[in-house]
Parts: C-alpha cells; sequence; structure tokens
C-alpha cells in the first residue's frame, strides 16, 4: 500500500472504515483487515465503537506503531474541558495512549472554532494524539482554522464518490499540504448499478468496489475509507494497488458528478457547501 504525506503525516492511502458498524462486526472485521495488510483504522466517538475497535486491534498482533489510527471528537465535546476529557475517555476506550489523528468530526458554530483547535493543539502538544485536522469542512472553515492554528493540520475528511465534484475542497487542500481523506466513496451503493463503473470493471477484470477505490486513491493526496462486514469484500477492497486506471478512464468517472450528487448532508451540522464552478 502506498501512503499519503499532508504536513509531516504519513497516511496510508486506503483505511478501513467503521461507521455504522455494530461491535459484533467490528470485534471480526478489524483483526481481518490488519491481518489483511490495511494500516489504518477510522472511527469516531459517536460512533459508539471505538472501545471494539480498541480490542480488535490488539486481538490483531499487528503491533500499535504498524496501525494509523484515526478518531475524531463529536460536536458536544467541543467546549475546551470536556474536549479534553473525551480524548482520554477515547484512549482509554481504544486501548492505547495515543491516535495517530484526531479530527474535529463536524462544524459546531455555537463554539467559537478558535477554542476547537486550541483544544486540538492541547492534546497534540500533550502527546495524545500524533496528528490533527477536521471533518466536513468547507473551504472558507478550513482557511480558518488553518489561521488558528499551531501545529499543522493534515487532512479533511469529506463526502467523496464519483458523484460528487469535490475539486474546491481538494485544491485548497492540495494548496495547503493537507490530504484529503473521502468517506461514502461507494456512494451508499449507488455505484454498482453504474454502466460507465461496470464497464470498466470489466475491462479491467476488476470489480466495481475496486475501480471506485483505485479512482479515489489514484488522485493525488486523497485517501480513501473503504468499509465492508464481509471477510471477501475487504480481501477484494485491498487489492487496488496492482492496477491502475487511465487517464481517459479517470476522466469517465470524473464525468459522473452532478449537481445533486451530495448524500450527506445533516441539518445543524453540515456547513454550506462551497459551489462547483
Amino acid at each position: 500500500m502506498h501512503s499519503v504525506s499532508a504536513n509531516g503525516a504519513s497516511i496510508p492511502a486506503l483505511g478501513f472504515g467503521t461507521f455504522r458498524m455494530p461491535g459484533a462486526d467490528v470485534l471480526r472485521m478489524v483483526p481481518h483487515a490488519l491481518k489483511l495488510g490495511f494500516r489504518h483504522i477510522d472511527t469516531a466517538q459517536i460512533y459508539g465503537n471505538e472501545a471494539e475497535v480498541g480490542e480488535g486491534l490488539l486481538s490483531s498482533g499487528v503491533a500499535r506503531r504498524d496501525v494509523f489510527l484515526t478518531t475524531k471528537v463529536w460536536v458536544d465535546n467541543y467546549r475546551r474541558d470536556a474536549f479534553v476529557a473525551s480524548v482520554e475517555e477515547s484512549l482509554k476506550k481504544l486501548k492505547t495512549d495515543y491516535v495517530d489523528l484526531l479530527l474535529l468530526h463536524w462544524p459546531n458554530s455555537a463554539v467559537p472554532l478558535a477554542e476547537q483547535i486550541g483544544a486540538l493543539n492541547e492534546v497534540k502538544a500533550g502527546g495524545k494524539v500524533r496528528h490533527i485536522g477536521v471533518s466536513n469542512f468547507n473551504t472558507a472553515l478550513m482557511a480558518e482554522a488553518m489561521a488558528l492554528t499551531d501545529a499543522p493540520l493534515v487532512t479533511n475528511q469529506v463526502e467523496y464518490h464519483p458523484y460528487l465534484d469535490q475539486k474546491p475542497i481538494i485544491d485548497a487542500a492540495r494548496k495547503a499540504g493537507l490530504s484529503v481523506t473521502g468517506y461514502y466513496v461507494m456512494a451508499d451503493g449507488a455505484v454498482f448499478a453504474d454502466s460507465v463503473l461496470k464497464d470498466i470493471a470489466a475491462r479491467e477484470g476488476k470489480t466495481v468496489a475496486q475501480i471506485v477505490l483505485r479512482w479515489t486513491v489514484q488522485q493525488s493526496g486523497v485517501i480513501a475509507l473503504s468499509k465492508t462486514v464481509s471477510e471477501a469484500r475487504a480481501i477484494e477492497n485491498f487489492a487496488v494497488f496492482d492496477f491502475a486506471l487511465s487517464d481517459a478512464d479517470m476522466a469517465a468517472i470524473h464525468g459522473l458528478a452532478h449537481t445533486d450528487g451530495r448524500i450527506v448532508s445533516p441539518s445543524g451540522l453540515a456547513p454550506v457547501w462551497d459551489k462547483i464552478a
């Protein structure tokens, strides 16, 4: 697997995500993914499965230092004292004394962004986290966060799939040295019925999921989170580094984006998203 370099961080380009994954599945799949070769595991406080992720890491037999572990602070914990306490609780659940990457999960205007970024920097300075970043930030919030932080931000984790053009975010991140981490890369399953993707998959002798993951990680500075509760599909999802898509196929997949492609935009959390030119 290759890694993405971003403001001093080296992040495995393909991560294993645990969003909406019940604890029993996490206990089964995290060790399986790590044994396959995944070295990037993504969770969050709000997922309710940090404890199972921690147990899965321990039972995998893979050394903690060899795994890039990400979690995210939930919006209710953004006040400084609650933030620090929540990170301590996350570390306890994850059975580790540090995480590799800690993110603000969504914007929360009820707490000054300076306080949120200050808390991120505080736990980093204290050795609780190695790197910091944000999630679901638009370009304006990214710029504001970068202006407020002492330590560099290394990623903005956002929804990204063939039907959603995230060029403004990706361009701004590249200019600032950040990576972009894409979640929902399968567009909640919509990609599997797509004739363009099925045609490319047939020509390459790959699955549609492999084509989408390859399209994602083949873009400079972009990381993909894959998620499955199937051991067989996890094997397939990991096998995306032994081929490359042509420029024409990359362009064809980019061409699938449309103006109403966004899936995740929860009221009360989502910012005003960047408009696509």
